[in-house]
């Protein structure tokens, strides 16, 4: 039989140039998923012109402001109900509710002076782990220190008068929800704490500030209020919980989180569809919905490990965090599509770089919502916008 050949090549060596060939193709394509994406690179310019900024500032805490209304003391973090007004029948009387409608002469300082904690936290971390220059984690120890060590300005570790009512409670575990900004806080002290800059003492008294912080949110009759709430004040309860058992070494509240995730959480709060009911039953349920999806993405991010995967958990009736994002993506790449009312408030401000898109964009390899991620606003300064978004510094949840 004669040999086939092709410019002096035979046959067999012929497909195994081919199969190598198709063989490289695919793992160049598989890699370019994987490597295209630099989130250094695409972070770096508006991270260091941040730290930057925060370069000279002095701390401030709980102990700068005080509300008299509040029934707490100096060192106790004080809020008020966000959509709580007074009754215009009778201003005497206990304050009502309308539901999504911030009420602007609420007491906000605690909250805003958390809020500035948190991005000078993540910007100068952030800033560290771009750059590996111990400057930055200098910067951000006197903020640590203030609010956690110092005698005179460290706040209390725990909630008891947060989102208070005027004429009906001092305090609610609904306000809980307060300190999601103090995620990206526990996450900044995670990623300098092997810097030689950060004593060790203080590396422990700030752990321990967490550790009796998580303790009370996991005892406490407000943190068990919260934990049960059953919409996002419930996800969010799951997540600060799984970040401050992450940075205190508590593998115990770890695990619950992550069955809470699983037996609860999807369960109850996701539909068929992949929305969350009960945030588009409220007066802002594309605001809502964004937001409960960040944290759920947020906590499948933290907590899950290489044998119990939450991004790939799914439940018997076939939900599981893909569905959530598939169902909510498309409006986020055009929200003119939004079947559901609009917002009551804030409907113009929102979508901007949602942590939902990244978390899973990476996990999935998914290029369109890591570009539509990329494509949003990173730098936002409406007030609404900055509360319901704690993640702002996505390098400290990225390893």
């Amino acid at each position: 039989m004669t040999n086939f050949k092709i410019n002096n090549v035979s046959k067999n060596q012929y497909f195994f140039v081919i199969t190598i060939a198709f063989f490289l193709l695919n793992q160049c394509k598989d890699s370019n998923k994987k490597t295209h994406f630099n989130l250094i690179k695409i972070e770096k310019e508006r991270v260091l012109a941040l730290a930057k900024k925060y370069t000279n500032l002095q701390p401030i805490t709980v102990t700068d402001s005080i509300c008299e209304r509040s029934a707490g003391g100096i060192h106790d973090f004080y809020s008020e109900g966000d959509y709580w007004w007074p009754d215009p029948e009778n201003p005497k009387a206990p304050y009502i509710r309308k539901d999504g409608v911030t009420n602007p002469n609420n007491f906000t300082a605690h909250r805003e002076a958390m809020i500035r904690f948190s991005q000078i936290s993540g910007a100068l971390a952030s800033a560290y782990i771009i750059t590996k220059n111990e400057e930055y984690v200098r910067l951000l120890l006197p903020h640590l220190k203030a609010w956690f060590i110092d005698e005179a300005t460290y706040m209390n570790p725990n909630l008891l008068y947060g989102q208070a009512i005027s004429g009906r409670v001092t305090g609610r575990g609904i306000g809980i929800i307060d300190t999601i900004h103090l995620m990206e806080v526990a996450k900044a002290i995670m990623a300098i704490e092997n810097s030689s800059v950060v004593a060790e003492n203080d590396l422990v008294k700030m752990k321990e500030w967490f550790a009796t912080y998580l303790k009370w949110i996991t005892t406490h009759e407000y943190g068990i209020k919260e934990r049960d709430n059953g919409n996002n004040h419930s996800v969010c309860w799951a997540l600060q919980a799984a970040v401050f058992a992450d940075l205190t070494d508590n593998e115990d509240v770890l695990n619950n989180c992550r069955t809470m995730y699983k037996e609860v959480l999807l369960p109850q709060q996701m539909a068929s569809n992949g929305s969350f009911p009960k945030e588009l039953e409220r007066t802002k349920p594309y605001g809502y919905s964004l937001f409960v999806l960040d944290a759920m993405t947020a906590i499948c991010q933290v907590a899950s490990t290489q044998s119990d995967n939450l991004f790939e958990f799914t439940t018997s009736d076939k939900k599981n965090i893909s569905l959530g994002v598939s169902f909510l993506y498309p409006f986020i790449s055009d929200k003119s599509k939004w079947p559901y009312q609009k917002d009551v408030m804030y409907w113009n401000e929102w979508p901007v770089r949602h942590p939902s898109l990244l978390f899973t964009g990476l996990y999935f390899d998914n290029n369109s919502y890591l570009s539509q991620w990329e494509s949003l606003p990173s730098n936002f300064d409406n007030k609404e916008v900055i509360r319901n978004m704690p993640i702002r510094f996505p390098l400290l949840w990225v390893n």
